[in-house]
Order: C-alpha cells, then sequence, then structure tokens
C-alpha cells in the first residue's frame, strides 16, 4: 500500500559551505562528465536528492524550473543504469514531460553527462515519425524519454512493453494537471511495475497533485526548495499600465516598447498565459513589420524546431511564447523579455524574466497590466518584496479607449422611410407616413340623438336553386364561395339604453326537382347459329 510522503521539512535555500560533488557518491566516471560541463558545487536540491535516489528512495521533490532539478535526477539515474542491459521493447527508465522541449532538454543533459557510459536513449514525442521511435524501441532502450500521450500511443500499437521498468520520473507535475495529462499518468502508473523507484516533482502543490503523489509514492523523501523571491539586480524591470481591458490597446502598446527598445534589442521574448494570444501577438507584429514567430504546444514539432534554431542563430529577433513551451528553452543571451500578461502564478514572473540578465550581462524586462490584473500583480509584486517601477511611455500608449471600450452613444431617433406598395401593373406607390402633430383639447360637440340601430338581414328567394347573396368588398379569402354567415353583420348596442337586437329567422324553401331517367333500351340476344 502506498502511504503518504514524510513530514515537510525546512525549505532549503543554500548549499553547506564546502560541499561539492564529490560528496554526493557518484564515481569518478561520471564526476569527471560533470566537471567537464563546468560544475563543481551541487545546488540544495542536488545536495538532498542524488544521495537519496542512489539509496533507492522515492523522492517527492518540490522545485522551480532553474534550481538544477533536472541534474538532481539525471546524474543518480546514469549511476544505477550502468549496471544492467535493456531488452527489447522494455525500457528500464521512463521520464515522462509535459513537453517536447522539456523531452528534448533532459535528452540533451543524458547524453552531456552520460558521454563516458555506454547507455541507450529514445525520444519518443510527438511530431518524429513512428519508424524511427520503433527501430529504437525494438533494440532496446536504458532511458526512455516520452510525453504521455506519445507513450500510450506506443504501447496500444504493441511496440511497448512497462513490465520491466526499474524507475519512473514524473518531471513538472503541476504542469501536468494543467495541460489535462493526469489521466494519462494514472494509466501509465497502472502499468509499471508496483516495485519500482519513482521520483516525482512539481513546481507547486495544488491539492490535486498533493493526492496523486500520496497515490504514486512509496515512503518519499521530500525535498522543497524556497521559492525564488528575488530577481537579479542586474535586470531593469519596468510597468506600464493599460488603462483598458482590451487586447488591441496591450498590442499597440507593446508595438511601441519594441520600437523604442528595438537599437538595444538583441533577441527578446515576450510571453503570453494563453496559446491563442500566443499567435495572435505574433500575427500583430509581423503585420507591423517586427521579426516575430510563435511557439506552443499546438504547434507542429518541425515548425517549432525550425523557430527555435532561428532564434538561437539570431536571425529570429522576437519569440512570441506561452510558459510551457518557453520551460524548454535555453538561450544564454536574451537581452529583453516582454509580459504581455502578467502571469497567473507569481512565480512564472521570476522565472520568466530570468530569461535575461544571465552571466552577468544586463537586461531589460517589461510588463503590461490592465485593471483586471490587479490582483495577479500585487502577488507578484508580494513575491519579489518590491514594487516594479511604472514607465509612462510618451508613444503608443492610447489615451483614448477603443470601440470595443468605448461606451456608445444613444442613437437618435429613426425616422422610418414610406412604405411602398407594389400595384399589378408593378408601379410603385408610395404612401404617405401621417406625421406625429401635436395634441389639441378638441371643443365638446353638441348632443345628438341616438341613432336607433335596425338590423338588417338578407331576404332569401324561394327557387329551385337558393341564390347566392351579393359578396361585398370587405369580404377576403372565400371568393364566390363565402358561407352566407360572412354576410350577416351583427350589431350590437352602444350602451344599456340602446334598444335590443332583435333577430328574425328567414326560412329559406328549397324545392328539389328529381330529375328522371331516361328509359333503358331493351338488350337484344343475339342468337348464334352452329353450321
Amino acid at each position: 500500500m502506498r502511504e503518504k510522503y514524510l513530514p515537510n521539512t525546512e525549505a532549503l535555500s543554500a548549499t553547506p559551505e564546502g560541499v561539492t560533488f564529490n560528496d554526493l557518491g557518484l564515481s569518478p566516471t561520471l564526476l569527471s562528465a560533470v566537471n567537464d560541463a563546468g560544475y563543481t558545487i551541487p545546488t540544495p536540491i542536488q545536495w538532498r536528492a542524488i544521495p537519496e535516489v542512489l539509496k533507492g528512495r522515492d523522492i517527492l521533490g518540490i522545485a522551480q524550473t532553474g534550481t538544477g532539478k533536472t541534474a538532481s535526477f539525471v546524474l543518480p539515474l546514469i549511476e544505477i543504469l550502468s549496471q544492467g542491459r535493456a531488452k527489447a521493447r522494455m525500457p528500464r527508465t521512463i521520464i515522462l514531460e509535459p513537453t517536447r522541449e522539456l523531452a528534448a532538454q533532459v535528452a540533451e543533459n543524458f547524453e552531456k553527462y552520460g558521454k563516458n557510459h555506454k547507455l541507450s536513449m529514445a525520444l519518443l514525442i510527438g511530431g518524429v515519425a513512428f519508424g524511427d521511435q520503433d527501430a529504437a524501441l525494438m533494440r532496446g532502450v536504458d532511458v526512455l524519454i516520452a510525453t504521455p500521450g506519445r507513450l500510450l500511443d506506443q504501447f496500444e500499437r504493441g511496440k511497448i512493453l512497462m513490465s520491466g521498468v526499474q524507475l519512473l520520473v514524473i518531471d513538472e507535475a503541476d504542469r501536468m494537471l494543467d495541460m489535462g495529462f493526469i489521466p494519462d499518468i494514472e494509466k501509465i502508473v497502472k502499468l509499471t511495475p508496483f516495485t519500482r523507484q519513482t521520483l516525482f516533482f512539481s513546481a507547486t502543490m495544488p491539492p490535486e497533485i498533493e493526492t496523486l503523489s500520496g497515490q504514486f509514492l512509496h515512503n518519499p523523501t521530500r525535498i522543497e526548495v524556497a521559492r525564488p523571491n528575488q530577481t537579479a539586480t542586474n535586470i531593469e524591470q519596468f510597468l506600464v499600465k493599460c488603462p483598458y481591458n482590451d487586447a488591441s490597446n496591450k498590442r499597440a502598446i507593446l508595438r511601441n516598447i519594441i520600437e523604442h527598445e528595438m537599437p538595444e534589442i538583441k533577441n527578446g521574448i515576450i510571453f503570453c498565459n494563453r496559446k491563442r494570444d500566443v499567435d495572435i501577438v505574433a500575427k500583430s507584429l509581423h503585420k507591423h513589420g517586427f521579426e516575430a514567430a510563435p511557439i506552443h504546444g499546438d504547434l507542429q514539432q518541425a515548425q517549432r524546431t525550425a523557430t527555435l534554431d532561428r532564434f538561437r542563430a539570431g536571425d529570429l529577433k522576437i519569440l512570441v511564447a506561452s510558459d510551457v513551451a518557453a520551460r524548454g528553452l535555453d538561450v544564454p543571451d536574451v537581452s529583453h523579455v516582454f509580459n504581455f500578461d502578467v502571469p497567473s502564478h507569481s512565480e512564472d514572473y521570476v522565472h520568466r524574466i530570468g530569461r535575461t540578465g544571465r552571466a552577468g550581462r544586463a537586461g531589460k524586462t517589461f510588463m503590461i497590466a490592465t485593471p483586471i490584473d490587479e490582483k495577479h500583480l500585487v502577488a507578484v509584486e508580494a513575491l519579489i518584496k518590491n514594487s516594479i517601477p511604472i514607465l509612462e511611455l510618451d508613444v503608443g500608449q492610447s489615451s483614448e479607449p477603443t470601440q470595443a471600450t468605448r461606451a456608445r452613444p444613444e442613437r437618435p431617433a429613426h425616422k422610418s422611410a414610406p412604405k411602398r406598395e407594389y400595384d399589378r401593373s408593378g408601379k410603385i406607390h408610395e404612401k404617405a407616413i401621417a406625421k406625429p402633430q401635436e395634441a389639441t383639447i378638441a371643443e365638446p360637440s353638441p348632443a345628438k340623438e341616438k341613432p336607433v340601430h335596425k338590423p338588417k338581414f338578407a331576404k332569401a328567394k324561394a327557387a329551385n336553386k337558393p341564390s347566392q347573396p351579393q359578396i361585398e368588398d370587405n369580404v377576403f379569402g372565400f371568393g364566390s364561395d363565402a358561407p352566407a354567415f360572412m354576410f350577416i353583420k351583427a350589431v350590437l348596442p352602444i350602451d344599456d339604453e340602446a334598444p335590443p337586437v332583435v333577430v328574425e329567422m328567414v326560412e329559406i324553401e328549397t324545392t328539389i326537382v328529381k330529375k328522371k331517367r331516361p328509359a333503358r333500351k331493351p338488350k337484344t340476344k343475339i342468337s348464334e347459329s352452329m353450321d
């Protein structure tokens, strides 16, 4: 039975002084690759997680991107997998990532740190032909890095078996939740052996993730890294307030900021909260002459790879991205970061602006905020414990609301056009519409005697056939076959003093004439003679 994690430990903020990778139990072969990569001192999560993983313990790691989390499970996995051999279609380790970019980033870490080990690895992500992936799986892999959907696709096709999984890594669990991958992860976990070792990482711990960790993990070691609440001092931060909750106004402000900063922009990243806005902002910039391209999870893998290659090479100046897609980006020299939206999670603000100002370089960040962003803006400033300086723009900031936000004036009274009628000849006759006149008080008219209403009835003449009364002009709908009751004019009294209406019944005499049938001619019998 799976148990819940151990009591919470104090969040780590720094590695103890004097601790190096040599103190974590890694082999000299692996330490050589770490040193070649330029690392000597582990981050707090690496310092705590690597020894626990080597002991075979389950891990619950609460750490954000940029804390060295990837190396905290890649390094001990290489050490463990260095002994043993993979079987066909049965990977020894499965690492689940929410996006293709993050999966590719983990694969790069395995190649970098595992260069002195003969380990086989396969990348199972969307946008790659099944043929190449099938061939790698048939040979057998030690490490399989995959997105949940593609992994289940290959399993349903019978190309992979999960009964031999020794280690399972679930990375970025909170993002998996946001992207709707949790049902897929639950299926994958049920397909793996109960005796597996599980490493579970998440940047945040919402109730759903806490429940899952209790289901997947067995007596885990909980390692929590303090949330980053400070930004680098070499990064200039600016806040631009948009007075209207209107996306078109925000795009106009963004374009003017970029145009003002263009001489200093080497390359920049624009962050949007929604994939739909990523596409719209990129198209808007491109329409106005800026070199910009979008990147998000709905694009084809080939298109995303080509966009990233252009951005890294400097051929593309501006990249418009969502938070999930940007997590796999590793561009060391980003000069500007633009927040088209205030991030919903305050920690994402620190991650976003952390893309610039690396290695001591100067960087600039701009964030556009509307009145509806006030709640998230307060959370961001509370996290960084500082107020973001407000930038008053002389250009680009619209002082007038757009049509979408401007109150509509009352419409003047509309005079209807004269009605048109068509006669049988096709000519148009316009009827004049009576113009409203001012009401006047009419003088009282002298009293008149009330008329006595005498009902009139049509008298039918007795004849062989009842005669049809003459049809009046105001009878419609029946033509010459109008029933007799349509011609009876019911006259009602005007008031109680009028004499009652007397209805006289008129008998209609009819004479029925029977026609005699003509006498039948007698049938003549034809006699037949026989010869």
